[in-house]
């Protein structure tokens, strides 16, 4: 494993965020145990109490379920904890430190006039980033010293511009030495964007001809789109076998098109010559921002900085291993605002015993509850291309 260090994050208050600084800056992401889990439990008594004493509605909300931060000491106990579905954080701007401390805020692109605002203070953005670098380091995928060429299936940033996805696949562009960085989702300079499919697949042939490893990051369906094209076409090219085939965002408004996820692969492998295990998959959001990413055998690990429950659809009552329900991720990386405990509009399942030798659980997504009222930013990327009519 590579274990490259970075500098360590401050807490906005180091007396009081101890422990949060201490699990924030682990740079074993998978690490198991008693001891990580006695961690986990102190940092998240520290940030209820953070968020109790700074925000007027998480105080009311734990006074409503009668929560004392304090008598939260065991894994089991993390299930009381009162939720706070991920749709609030469309309607309400919540913030735990003062306005003036904030660097950052990111919304989602859902095309509904629901759009997730997640605000950031230095700690919250700057730990969520070093999550993504303790994970790339453990899958040896960061190479500075590698000239790379990129191609990212995201919206091209465009003056002003805070969505969520371009802030990452542009960050995710720092693990390798950027040669060339070409946007499939084209700003057009009226604010919106246009999904280039034949310069897509000029770009991949370009990048073929030039040598050097690609990376891939960005929404499934345009690389689907893009990998379809070619084999309609009877094109292909052969990229470097280091190259990374990194996605993210899912597939809901291109629902009716989305192939299984491994089929996927094998059509990357098959048109673009990278193998199997250099095609992964992650997953988040803006209201919860800690990295799941698949492993070699392609699935979501929980990392040190999260526990993830699912949820009964029905009682929200936490489920066993096997049974579908809504995902609840549980976190106390986020000292801005008190995104906690938030229950997303997935549905998903909880597994164990992972082939790859992790030992902790992972989830499979199954889906999204109420698609249309709960729409991620796959949704404005894929109706894009009904106005391309491919």
């Amino acid at each position: 494993m590579n274990t490259q260090r970075t500098k360590p994050l401050m807490v906005p208050d180091p007396a009081a965020l101890a422990s949060v600084q201490l699990l924030c800056n682990s740079r074993d992401p998978y690490r198991t145990g008693p001891e990580q889990d006695t961690l986990f439990i102190r940092a998240m008594q520290e940030i209820l109490l953070w968020h109790q004493q700074r925000s007027p509605f998480f105080a009311a909300l734990l006074e409503s379920k009668q929560i004392d931060p304090l008598k939260i000491t065991r894994i089991r106990d993390l299930a009381r904890i009162p939720m706070v579905h991920a749709n609030f954080f469309k309607t309400h701007e919540l913030l735990s430190v003062d306005r003036s401390t904030l660097c950052s805020s990111l919304t989602s692109s859902g095309t509904t006039g629901q759009k997730s605002q997640m605000f950031y203070d230095p700690f919250t953005l700057l730990s969520g980033q070093g999550m993504v670098a303790a994970i790339f380091s453990y899958y040896e995928w960061i190479k500075p010293n590698q000239p790379t060429n990129y191609l990212l299936y995201a919206y091209e940033p465009a003056a002003a511009s805070r969505l969520g996805t371009s802030h990452t696949n542009t960050f995710l562009c720092k693990f390798a030495q950027e040669a060339r960085v070409t946007f499939a989702l084209r700003a057009t300079g009226t604010g919106s964007h246009e999904f280039d499919l034949f310069g897509a697949i000029r770009t991949l042939q370009e990048y073929a001809d030039e040598g050097l490893p690609v990376r891939i990051f960005g929404f499934p369906s345009f690389l689907y789109f893009t990998l379809v094209r070619m084999r309609d076409l009877g094109l292909s090219v052969t990229l470097p076998p280091d190259s990374l085939v990194f996605l993210g965002g899912g597939w809901k408004g291109a629902a009716g098109e989305q192939i299984p996820k491994l089929d996927l692969y094998a059509l990357i492998t098959d048109r673009l010559g990278i193998p199997d295990d250099r095609c992964r998959e992650g997953y988040g959001s803006v209201e919860h921002s800690v990295p799941y990413v698949e492993c070699s055998h392609h699935h979501l690990h929980q990392p040190v900085w999260s526990r993830v429950l699912i949820r009964d659809v029905t009682t929200l009552e936490p489920l066993d291993d096997g049974e579908p329900g809504f995902l609840h991720f549980i976190t106390p990386h986020t000292t801005s605002v008190p995104a906690v405990s938030v229950l997303m509009g997935d549905l998903a399942v909880m597994h164990h015993d992972c082939p790859c030798g992790l030992e902790t659980p992972y989830f499979e997504v199954l889906g999204r509850a109420g698609v249309s009222k709960n729409r991620s930013c796959a949704v404005a990327a894929a109706e894009l291309l009904q106005r391309e009519a491919l």
